[in-house]
């Protein structure tokens, strides 16, 4: 590898050179590279990325000297570039080479008749991609297919990531070499043989050069090979894997992963390249929701709802999840290490499903990696959200470049088990319909390079719901009696917003402006106030001091702010779990954030620290587990407090006849509410029990109580309740 020392500059048009060159970070962005070199402070902290709104209007250029090199005989020095955010240009000695607009689509340039005399390496980025006339927000973004959630969303700042943002390294490469080396398969009916098809596509100077793979079971055993000559720059090979095992989410079986390897040889028995992967063999598909073919009910008849229940290996799969957003504002600032204790939060609560949201990038192979190996499924959007994406040709030809970009890089992952469009794209505020030409481009996309993966336009279609965000909403109702009342197919977006801990809210806002929290400050900036709906989100303090009593203070106020949260979340993954198998997917807006937010529907704090509603979410989220529908969440004493119990079961196995008991722990006092014997949980199912009724106490000393589920032998079902009193005051 020739190393490469790359620093960067901007000037105000494209025919000025920069006045001023600063050490540049590659991968990486602009914006850090400039703030690092003037000594800002944190884009993070209070309102400091606002010094930063200029550097997305005008032009950058990273440049980097190689020094002259000496030839190498069958080599050719390559500049490898995994993807530069967003439309740049690429110049070696002042002459332009490269052109592209796009951020997921790598490329190579042989730059080795340059280097061999010295060479300058510049890529020259243009200002981040506008529609002229537009407002300053997402809409700018509707002719473009850079992530419209850097324009400003209600947990992002308007902060605009320029640069280059993937691995990218200046290294001699044989000059006979493999750039392309692809795998599909087709599963027979009983997906125990797979028909494995490996394609490669080689250099001009592998013409005629043998190449050969072979194909290790998890175990280490070859269970496959084959071999072929390039012609006509390609080649292709294909051969039965017979008894393959089938990867699995994680609460439904293993994730056994096979090793292809892909290696090109010279006629004298030199080995020239070698290209290796881990791959796994499953089968994907979105099948009709358990009752839907009986709606819509009556004449004139209309269609039934589109299918959205997940079925992996012939098996139907509920999906507990959430939407994973980006985890960082600057993408080239993620790496392999950002996503380990994310990912692993999210198998440890027990999600098998994550919704990579359309607003945001497509993860680099590193997620899709860590998801294959967890056993959490990925359903991966294209980058539109919430826009009117235009009929414009030079739009179209970038989205056609960049997805079929997006779906060769992912689609041998097993954890890919669908796609969609992108996010909010049939509603109002989008405007998009199916006759769309992005949307009609992206399914052909889906269908000519990944046919067996399924595809849909966006989320949310009929039948599927989106929201609501709000513990309690404008009319009194609280999610328990939102979601009872619901009848939707899936619930792939809901929210309820919480505080972030005072000590993290410490750490961005400034002292002077901790308590009160007031909209014009910090607290807005970072999206306590005025951030979804011109009103007091995602803070909401009147509520909590309508189930809490007045807040003397800050940590009163987070205690009752996280208690809503987390009961909130339970409420909701819960009450969408019960109605199986009509529901099929119960995914909560959102997992994660790409900064410090003051309040929040995120259930982890940037960059990976839980908050208390993460282990509500967790409790919600078991394979198995006792469940009650509660009707809503205060009560007075001496009030007749009632609940309906469940048994949850998304398990591939039975559970046999037991016992539940229900207590309500009031102070240090136990009151047995019911016993119930139930009969066995079938496979996949649940059982609903009897209604408990039972009087509480009339002792106002108490504050609070609590519902427990205790299952006899089975203590890891366990569920509890905490809930307050009538205007009792928040813990402490």
């Amino acid at each position: 590898m020739v190393p490469l020392v790359w620093e960067v500059g901007h000037a105000a048009s494209p025919a000025q050179p920069p006045s001023r060159w600063v050490a540049a970070t590659v991968p990486g962005a602009v914006q850090l590279d400039w703030a690092r070199a003037e000594g800002w402070e944190p884009y993070w902290k209070g309102n400091a990325f606002k010094a930063y709104r200029w550097m997305e209007d005008v032009w950058w250029t990273y440049r980097a000297r190689v020094a002259p090199v000496e030839a190498r005989a069958g080599h050719r020095l390559v500049l490898a570039c995994g993807g530069v955010d967003y439309q740049f240009s690429v110049h070696v000695n002042g002459v332009c080479v490269h052109e592209q607009e796009g951020m997921f689509r790598p490329f190579e340039i042989d730059v080795t008749d340059a280097a061999l005399r010295g060479a300058w390496i510049e890529v020259r980025l243009h200002p981040a991609p506008k529609v002229p006339g537009s407002k300053e927000d997402r809409t700018e973004a509707r002719r473009c297919a850079k992530p419209a959630v850097a324009y400003g969303w209600d947990w992002h700042p308007r902060l605009i990531p320029l640069g280059i943002w993937r691995d990218t390294v200046l290294e001699w490469r044989s000059a006979a070499r493999l750039q392309r080396v692809e795998s599909t398969y087709a599963l027979d009916v009983e997906s125990r043989t797979a028909t494995l098809t490996v394609a490669v596509a080689g250099t001009e100077a592998a013409e005629k050069a043998q190449w050969r793979w072979s194909l290790a079971s998890p175990s280490g055993s070859r269970v496959a090979h084959g071999s072929g000559v390039i012609r006509s720059g390609s080649g292709e090979s294909r051969m039965q894997v017979p008894n393959v095992e089938l990867w699995w989410p994680h609460d439904q079986g293993p994730q056994p992963l096979y090793v292809l390897e892909v290696e090109l040889w010279d006629a004298a028995g030199h080995l020239l390249d070698r290209h290796g992967r881990r791959m796994g063999f499953r089968r994907a598909r979105l099948v009709m929701n358990e009752g839907a073919w009986e709606g819509p009910e009556g004449f004139p008849k209309s269609r039934s709802h589109p299918p959205f229940t997940l079925e992996i290996n012939g098996r139907s799969v509920f999906a507990r999840g959430a939407n994973w957003v980006p985890p960082e504002i600057f993408p080239g600032t993620i790496t392999p290490e950002t996503f380990k204790p994310l990912l692993r939060l999210a198998r440890e609560a027990g999600m098998n499903l994550l919704r990579s949201w359309g607003g945001g990038i497509v993860n680099p192979p590193s997620f899709f990696e860590q998801c294959d190996a967890l056993g959490i499924m990925v359903w991966q959007e294209f980058p539109l959200a919430c826009n009117c994406y235009d009929d414009d040709p030079g739009y179209l030809r970038a989205l056609d470049a960049e997805s079929r970009s997006i779906i060769r890089q992912v689609r041998e992952h097993p954890s890919l088990v669908m796609w969609s469009g992108g996010n909010e794209l049939f509603n109002a505020w989008s405007g998009m319909t199916d006759q769309a030409h992005a949307l009609r481009l992206l399914n052909r996309n889906c269908y000519d390079l990944d046919p067996d993966t399924p595809f849909i336009p966006t989320s949310p279609v009929d039948g599927v719901g989106h929201g609501d965000y709000r513990f309690r909403d404008e009319h009194g109702r609280e999610v328990h009696q939102i979601f009872a009342t619901a009848r939707n197919t899936a619930y792939t977006e809901f929210g309820c917003p919480g505080p972030s801990p005072v000590e993290y809210l410490s750490r961005f806002i400034p002292p002077e402006e901790l308590w009160p929290p007031k909209p014009g400050t910090t607290w807005e900036t970072h999206h306590a106030f005025n951030a979804w709906w011109p009103t007091t989100s995602w803070l909401f303090p009147e509520v909590v001091e309508h189930y809490f009593g007045p807040c003397p203070d800050l940590p009163t106020l987070v205690k009752g702010g996280e208690w809503l949260q987390t009961e909130g979340y339970k409420v909701l993954y819960e009450e969408a779990r019960r109605q199986k198998p009509r529901s099929s997917m119960a995914l909560n807006w959102c997992y994660n954030e790409p900064w410090p937010t003051a309040a929040n529907n995120s259930i982890i704090n940037w960059p990976a620290e839980p908050k208390p509603a993460y282990h509500g979410v967790a409790a919600a989220c078991r394979t198995v587990m006792a469940s009650a529908r509660i009707p809503r969440f205060s009560w007075s004493p001496g009030e007749a407090f009632e609940a309906e119990l469940w048994l949850l079961n998304d398990s591939p196995e039975a559970l046999p006849p037991g016992r539940v008991t229900a207590e309500i722990v009031w102070g240090s006092r136990v009151i047995e509410a019911a016993v119930w014997d139930h009969a066995e949980v079938a496979v996949n199912r649940h059982l609903g029990g009897p209604q408990v009724r039972v009087q509480l106490p009339a002792d106002g000393s108490v504050v609070s109580f609590a519902l427990h589920l205790r299952v006899a032998g089975a203590p890891q079902r366990d569920s509890v309740y905490p809930m307050p009193l009538v205007r009792a005051a928040a813990p402490t």
